[in-house]
């Protein structure tokens, strides 16, 4: 019988105790995972996953194993460090920097309030929005590094919270996941977050999300109520008024002299819903539209669309929208044995309120069938426009399109074995 992670935890934490040096034991670690970092991968990253799994190295290589196939996924090292962002995203997208705390760290300040994330997701998608958000991180994660240090401190400022944008579905679940990537993700680099201005509705929320973050980031969360004499005392323990604005107790403003420090931290805000995703019935023409294809699943029917995977390393990516109503989806697979495993569990998704979409990294050879489900439904059709496309093996990917091309050579749309079923 194989030890419990308790039992692994335990022993790992003994053997520092008794003179096992935690280099001796990153030694080890780093020829485990050899094959999978980079030149640049020193002691203290890869200590940082070691510290995440409380030293036991089998889970900690589990979760870097799984952390670089998500960088790949999402071409964290790839075509991501040249997107560029929408003018929307560059705009109402809330965050900034004014400098460092008293030992070089950056100091990131987030206007949390500010977002306006129901008209985000509306403007700009959730895909879009998550990729913005891995850029951020990964921008102060290279500054640190360029400083010689490991973390960063952050004042996450709830001024103006509205926690009932978050009661709409597609909002909750994009904050959660966000979560769940930063902590699978960025293990060990938060050094201090100040959350300030905490209104009492706050609570609800951080019962929710707390269950999703782990004893390492809770221990660094320091939570202010609407009471800017503690929090900025608080704040200016660490972080010097040089390197702050005036309104978060330090001695900085804009030219024009705001406090806030606009032109440095974007404040968020409202966005206008002339910037939100128009539907396919208004405007027909756009780019977006022409890169879907549109199905009508009629009432109690079922569109499938099936998918041969031959090679390793590939991906599987989709975006869909309907017109009006919901829809049930999921993706299943197929291995060489005739055996089926759920990949994405069937439900119904709100794709005629925001785009839907997703990637998950496919095993080999199998079959992938993706399903649009409307048995469900007794009066509606339903109209869909959709984009499913299966990546190429990584490596064999040209990850940055030339200008003038409107499909990435890297990604290509599979014809896809399709077959509609009635409802039972």
């Amino acid at each position: 019988m194989g030890l419990t992670k308790i039992q692994k935890q335990t022993i790992a934490q003994r053997l520092i105790r008794n003179g096992i040096s935690i280099r001796a034991i990153a030694a080890e670690f780093r020829r485990n995972v050899s094959d999978i970092t980079q030149p640049h991968h020193d002691d203290n990253f890869l200590l940082r996953w070691l510290r995440a799994r409380s030293w036991d190295a089998e889970a900690a290589e589990k979760m870097l194993r799984q952390s670089m196939k998500w960088r790949q996924q999402w071409e964290v090292d790839g075509a991501l460090k040249t997107w560029q962002p929408s003018e929307t995203l560059l705009t109402y997208y809330p965050y900034g920097s004014t400098g460092v705390d008293k030992e070089d760290s950056p100091v990131v300040i987030v206007p949390f309030g500010g977002l306006d994330i129901v008209g985000m997701l509306h403007a700009v998608g959730r895909q879009d929005f998550i990729k913005m958000t891995i850029q951020v991180l990964e921008k102060y994660m290279q500054e640190a590094a360029e400083r010689g240090v490991q973390k960063v401190s952050v004042i996450f400022d709830l001024e103006a919270f509205n926690l009932r944008q978050y009661a709409w579905r597609p909002a909750g679940e994009v904050i959660i996941s966000l979560i769940q990537m930063y902590e699978a993700n960025y293990p060990e680099i938060l050094k201090t977050c100040y959350i300030i201005n905490a209104p009492r509705v706050f609570a609800i929320a951080f019962n929710v999300i707390k269950r999703f973050l782990n004893e390492y980031t809770l221990g660094k969360m320091l939570i202010f109520k609407n009471d800017s004499k503690k929090w900025k005392k608080a704040i200016l323990e660490t972080i010097d008024p040089s390197n702050l604005p005036q309104h978060y107790g330090g001695n900085l403003t804009d030219p024009d002299g705001n406090p806030r420090c606009i032109t440095r931290v974007n404040q968020g805000g409202k966005v206008p819903k002339h910037l939100y995703k128009r539907s396919f019935e208004q405007n027909p023409d756009s780019v977006t539209a022409k890169q879907y294809t549109t199905a009508v699943i009629k009432k109690g029917e079922k569109l499938l669309l099936d998918y041969i995977v031959a090679d390793e390393g590939c991906f599987l990516k989709w975006e869909f929208r309907t017109e009006s109503h919901d829809i049930r989806f999921g993706v299943t697979l197929k291995d060489a044995d005739g055996n089926s495993t759920a990949v994405v569990p069937h439900k119904r998704v709100a794709a005629h309120q925001i785009d839907e979409s997703g990637v998950v990294a496919c095993q080999s050879p199998a079959t992938y069938t993706v399903t649009f489900d409307n048995s469900y439904s007794l009066l509606r059709s339903k109209k869909l426009h959709y984009e499913i496309l299966v990546t190429p093996p990584v490596e064999k990917m040209n990850i940055l399109p030339q200008e003038d091309e409107n499909i990435d050579e890297g990604v290509t749309s599979t014809a896809a074995t399709t077959s509609v079923h009635n409802s039972v």
